[in-house]
């Protein structure tokens, strides 16, 4: 998150002097960024301009419909996503407005639309990308060519129907099964409220163990992380008001795209459960 944030910065200062955005009349004003809008901190700068660049008018309006937008952009769907998304809902405060390209919309829509899709979600009429301008001299423009530096590029988690969860099972046919995929992960699950009373998720994601593969733990949180938010009708299935829930995801990994295969119930008395992961390290599959 640190390069998108420097990234921005950067782009800020290099287009502050030929920027030729929207004229910032009268009516407008510098106000801070709200901590409600955690997907706009820590992205280069602290004040917004009021009206913004979607039109809306008061901090109320703005984190109730940034509101909907918050869990997309902690998927990570696309690295300009928080950029793009920002540069609408909480533009810096300059002298002229600064609109993201139209090459970082298009970039950030072919990544992110899908993802709205499995949520039963469009791309809105709002965010169309031939509204923002094309050439690249005169608006919010991605500087990774200049300024990124080589990542490994991690497999995709996908949007997929829920597994049905299991709640007991022999020690042996979990071992079968951790033959048959590729991954296995200890979550666990609560719920809480944001500050205007949505329900939002806890992730508490703990490698208990990778099978096969050669993702580094970190790597493999982060993934899980990612389909628990993107798959966020298994997640509501899965949660619980009150108290924390574990499980544990079992998947495989093919083709640069995750999948969970299956879906168990962690009990502290689960005996077989607890077995299984014991002699999983001397196992052998067939």
């Amino acid at each position: 998150m640190f390069w998108v944030a420097k990234m921005l910065a950067l782009a800020l200062s290099s287009f502050l002097g030929r920027a030729r955005g929207f004229d910032i009349g009268l009516s407008t004003k510098c106000v801070a960024i709200p901590q409600e809008m955690a997907m706009c901190q820590k992205v280069g700068y602290s004040e917004m301009r009021l009206p913004n660049l979607l039109g809306h008018t008061s901090l109320e309006e703005v984190v109730l419909r940034a509101t909907a937008w918050q869990r997309l952009a902690r998927t990570d769907c696309h690295p300009l996503v928080r950029t793009f998304l920002c540069s609408l809902f909480a533009p810096v405060c300059l002298d002229t407005f600064i609109q993201p390209c139209r090459s970082v919309c298009a970039a950030v829509r072919e990544r992110c639309a899908p993802l709205l899709a499995c949520h039963g979600r469009r791309w809105p009429r709002a965010l169309d990308c031939e509204r923002f301008p094309a050439g690249e001299d005169r608006c919010l423009a991605s500087l990774a060519k200049e300024h990124g530096h080589p990542h490994k590029v991690l497999p995709k988690p996908a949007c997929q129907s829920c597994p049905a969860v299991e709640e007991f099972f022999m020690h042996k046919r979990a071992l079968e099964v951790f033959c048959d995929n590729n991954f296995a992960v200890k979550v666990k699950l609560s719920k809480k409220r944001t500050v205007l009373g949505h329900q939002d998720f806890n992730f508490d994601c703990q490698v208990e163990f990778i099978i096969q593969g050669s993702l580094l733990p970190y790597e493999m949180q982060n993934m899980i992380q990612q389909w628990l938010l993107i798959n966020e009708n298994c997640t509501e299935r899965m949660s619980q008001p009150h108290r924390p829930m574990v499980y544990l995801l079992v998947g495989n990994i093919e083709d640069g795209v995750i999948l969970v295969n299956n879906i168990y119930r962690w009990h502290k008395r689960d005996s077989q459960l607890t077995l299984a992961t014991q002699k999983w390290r001397y196992h052998k599959c067939l």
